[in-house]
């Protein structure tokens, strides 16, 4: 989805990576404008995979270590970037990328990036995918948006950095308030200009329907997902969080954007410092009746 919308602008609406987003803002080539909602969010300290058996037992051992990545200007990656140099001095520096295809090799970056001159990222070989280089003990860790095959399947050697992710998260929270964001829905410009009431009906849809899911999520008479401790979850969620789990609009995420605008401009991926104003359509930074 991503690939197309940026590579050929198949969409009319479409899910947007945020990273992907700003990049093209920046470079004033984007063809979609975003509205304030947030369609995937995730805490980051699930994404840091590590092979066991290398002697690293804190984010700050991961200086001078061959780290994977599927692309550099992944969201998710942006992201654990800026909370390892905010929370433990682990710069993007100080790290040796690898990027390649996670299990099929090759994989592009679906947007090309001008890295900082002291990063240093190679591709991976020719034929070789990150799973099978973290199985080889050929890099010491993998950081992405989603688990490693191996580590799914139980690979003897491949764990997490943060073996209790979630009280690792909520620390992080509850000292910065961050609940981070990967997605945002976006537009085609033409089609916001044609037609200037469509990205503020677009926010007032996509809310109405997001109540509507968390009402039914609340409804734990007949669990809307398949997963055990629901209940639990929510509470722990809510004790967090607050009741509105899932915040839309500017107003409430703005510490959240900025943090990122920053995380962004600060790993060379915005050759200049985005601001707030220009990431969403004017008709969406308020709340309106339609």
């Amino acid at each position: 989805m991503f690939f197309r919308a940026f590579r050929n602008e198949d969409f009319d609406v479409s899910e947007l990576s945020f990273s992907s987003y700003c990049v093209k803002l920046a470079r004033e080539e984007s063809h979609y404008v975003a509205i304030p909602v947030f369609l995937s969010r995730a805490f980051r300290h699930t994404s840091v995979y590590i092979r066991t058996d290398k002697g690293i037992n804190s984010p700050e051992d991961l200086k001078g270590r061959r780290i994977g990545i599927a692309e550099y200007q992944l969201t998710a990656n942006v992201w654990v970037r800026g909370i390892l140099e905010d929370d433990y001095g682990v710069k993007p520096s100080d790290i040796h990328w690898v990027r390649g295809g996670m299990d099929t090799p090759g994989r592009p970056e679906k947007i090309k990036v001008d890295l900082p001159d002291d990063v240093k990222m190679t591709q991976a070989p020719d034929g070789a995918t990150l799973n099978q280089m973290l199985m080889d003990g050929e890099i010491d860790g993998f950081i992405g948006p989603r688990w490693p095959k191996c580590f799914n399947e139980g690979h003897p050697h491949v764990g997490r950095l943060f073996t209790d992710s979630i009280s690792a998260a909520e620390d992080h929270y509850k000292r910065t308030s961050i609940f981070p964001i990967m997605h945002v829905l976006g537009v085609r410009k033409s089609l916001a200009e044609q037609h200037p009431w469509l990205p503020g009906a677009l926010l007032k849809a996509f809310s109405q329907s997001k109540k509507m899911a968390l009402d039914a999520l609340s409804d734990t008479s007949a669990t809307k997902v398949t997963m055990p401790f629901v209940e639990d979850t929510l509470d722990r969620a809510k004790n967090l969080l607050g009741d509105d789990l899932w915040p839309y609009g500017v107003a409430p995420n703005r510490k959240v954007i900025e943090t990122f605008l920053d995380y962004h401009y600060r790993q060379g991926l915005s050759p200049r410092k985005l601001s707030i104003d220009e990431l969403f359509h004017p008709s969406t930074r308020e709340v309106f009746s339609l």
